[in-house]
């Protein structure tokens, strides 16, 4: 997809996805490759330590929130989405799972989360960034109710995975599976890792880099405690020159 193609998508491209399409993802975000990435996801918050409440943004049907359930048992989740029926399917799935008043679910998109300042100790989002019309103003609302010190880690398909990528992929959910995810790259305005990399140095968030989670390339971004920009942090040790890479540091969990 070209870039003017994919800025055309992107303009027609609604943000949210409405009723019956809210059921047909639910049905697709079911399948055996979505969950696994959901659970890759889940452990890989997990790496950057406990925390006591966690934002998903574009939760969607909601299969993150309970898969992170599993891995942080103790943590307050919240999800939002924009759309009020993906909302309803993410509810009534989580009313399937058990009834948690840990979990909640509202309507809101990325743009004015309805949250206070420094609320949430991690902020994650799956497969919604491309969706985003203005996506630095919602980096920005997630770098606002962040707390200092705190990670945002925007996970997303890209256009461009690398082949070291793409051949774990395949060899451990099957060629057939990854082809559907490569083919949906062609009617959706996805980035590749360096415009993700980009956006996050828009913003008032220190970019630590991109690597891949499973075929979900991850946008690490950090929260300094003190007003830091990106252009100062870059020259502080240990930021530049470990960044991780996507094709040499992708994560492999089993």
């Amino acid at each position: 997809m070209s870039d003017h193609w994919r800025q055309f998508v992107k303009r027609l491209h609604p943000e949210g996805i409405p009723w019956p399409g809210s059921v047909l993802y639910n049905a697709l975000s079911s399948s055996e490759i979505f969950l696994r990435h959901y659970e890759l996801v889940a452990h890989d918050v997990a790496h950057y330590g406990g925390a006591g409440c966690i934002l998903d943004i574009g939760t969607g049907p909601g299969h993150l929130l309970l898969a992170m359930r599993k891995v942080f048992p103790d943590t307050k989740l919240v999800g939002v989405d924009i759309s009020p029926p993906m909302v309803a399917q993410a509810q009534r799935n989580i009313e399937t799972y058990g009834r948690d008043p840990r979990i909640e679910v509202r309507v809101a998109g990325a743009n004015a989360l309805p949250f206070a300042d420094e609320t949430f100790d991690r902020v994650v989002s799956t497969g919604s960034l491309h969706h985003w019309k203005d996506p630095i103003h919602a980096l920005s609302e997630a770098h606002r109710v962040l707390k200092a010190d705190g990670y945002a880690l925007m996970y997303d398909l890209v256009r461009d995975m690398p082949k070291a990528v793409w051949e774990d992929v395949r060899a451990r959910f099957g060629g057939f599976r990854l082809a559907l995810l490569w083919l949906h790259s062609f009617e959706e305005p996805f980035l590749n890792a360096e415009e993700m990399d980009a956006l996050g140095r828009r913003t008032d968030f220190v970019v630590e880099g991109t690597r891949f989670t499973g075929a979900l390339c991850c946008l690490v971004l950090r929260k300094a405690a003190a007003s830091v920009t990106n252009t100062e942090a870059e020259g502080q040790p240990g930021h530049g020159s470990d960044v991780l890479t996507h094709a040499a540091h992708a994560r492999r969990y089993t």
